[in-house]
């Protein structure tokens, strides 16, 4: 049944009526915990490398960096600059840089060369690409070779990857630095197949990695696994991990990895706009407010509202069936979590910061643009 008002709940806001809704909203000491976790979860923090997509927030980053994790993994410029002012001393942009991006990654080196930046190839013709603008701008570009893993999506299969290695490591203005592998492919509950999964991934990654030793005479940083596999990747020798969606969690990694002890961090906000009938209401959460990627009903949950029946959405609208609307009042708050938190904190240019169940501030979500200076 709704709760009219959910205190006592950890995630209820004593001072909610102040805050306009739609509102994503940050619990400062979940965020805290979540970190704390992963910490505990590898054998070091040097084996972290956290990706700041989910998050792509400085004050978030900062408290990573004031945690002791010092790597960092990202996926745009906007992500990789944010991390540089706040001189995160190692940045992987773990995309390739195409077209212009290119040389607006040349440009971030120059701009922080306190800050060690790398970036991914996955092909000889794109790296000599890399190489010759390098030359051209009279610097040096660390490279990751994608590996393609599973995921389908981007990278070169290991089997093909040494000839790549042996160009990059033969070149001028490129450094072969280390080999990423990315497996979001796997997200299965079971653990025990889940393992199974992304071993065989590593075994491939790992048999690449020896023949580069032996016959290049380099050794390589390995970097593996998101927040599904990172634990099983944390097991082993030499290998960075680098989950993202640990530091807020979601609905869907909640119940999809109940392994993994993650605490919800990030919440959506809407107020009930509308009493249509006897059993519909309207609230103010629409495609804008929330990652619409999935079906309608794998979009959000509410806690304080776990019965409700999606009916439908639009862009500042979302109908929902419930069982008597007499128990809702216009204006009543629903606490929501998002399915997908990661491309939901996209579409904030802030966020409310909670600290001891009240809002104390906003945090700008700055690295959901495409570019910050850069």
């Amino acid at each position: 049944m709704y709760q009219k008002n959910p205190r006592g709940e950890w995630y209820s806001i004593a001072n909610i009526d102040k805050t306009d809704s739609p509102a994503l909203v940050l619990y400062k000491e979940r965020i805290t915990g979540n970190i704390q976790r992963v910490k505990e979860m590898v054998t070091g923090v040097q084996w972290l490398r956290p990706h700041v997509k989910t998050n792509k927030t400085p004050e978030v980053c900062r408290m990573m960096l004031d945690a002791g994790i010092t790597k960092f993994k990202c996926a745009t410029i906007a992500e990789a600059e944010m991390l540089a002012q706040l001189e995160a001393p190692d940045v992987l942009m773990a995309y390739q840089p195409v077209g212009p991006k290119l040389l607006r990654f040349i440009n971030l080196i120059k701009a922080y060369p306190a800050v060690q930046f790398s970036c991914l190839a996955d092909s000889i013709t794109h790296a000599a690409t890399i190489d010759a603008e390098a030359q051209k701008n009279g610097v040096i570009i660390r490279l990751f070779i994608d590996l393609n893993i599973g995921m389908n999506r981007t990278g070169i299969k290991p089997e093909a990857a040494f000839e790549l290695a042996a160009y990059i490591h033969g070149q001028k203005n490129i450094r072969l630095y280390g080999l990423h592998g990315y497996d979001g492919h796997i997200r299965v509950s079971d653990t025990t197949l889940r393992k199974e999964q992304a071993d065989q991934g590593f075994d491939a990654v790992s048999h690449l990695e020896n023949k580069i030793q032996q016959e290049l005479n380099t050794s390589l940083t390995i970097v593996l696994g998101g927040t599904p596999t990172f634990p099983m990747h944390a097991r082993r020798e030499n290998v960075e991990c680098s989950p993202g969606t640990f530091v807020f969690n979601d609905w869907g990694y909640k119940h999809a990895l109940p392994d993994e002890p993650f605490e919800y961090a990030a919440l959506l906000i809407t107020r009930v706009i509308s009493i249509v009938d006897q059993h519909t209401i309207c609230t103010d959460l629409g495609h804008k407010s929330v990652a619409a990627e999935n079906p309608l009903q794998d979009r959000v949950r509410f806690l304080n509202a776990p019965d409700v029946v999606f009916k439908g959405q639009s862009e500042e609208h979302l109908v929902l069936t419930v069982e008597n609307t007499e128990e809702y009042s216009i204006g009543d708050v629903l606490y929501g979590v998002p399915i997908h938190i990661c491309p939901t904190v996209a579409l904030y240019d802030r966020a409310q910061v909670v600290e001891n169940n009240s809002i104390t501030g906003s945090w700008k979500i700055i690295a959901r643009n495409r570019s910050v200076n850069i």
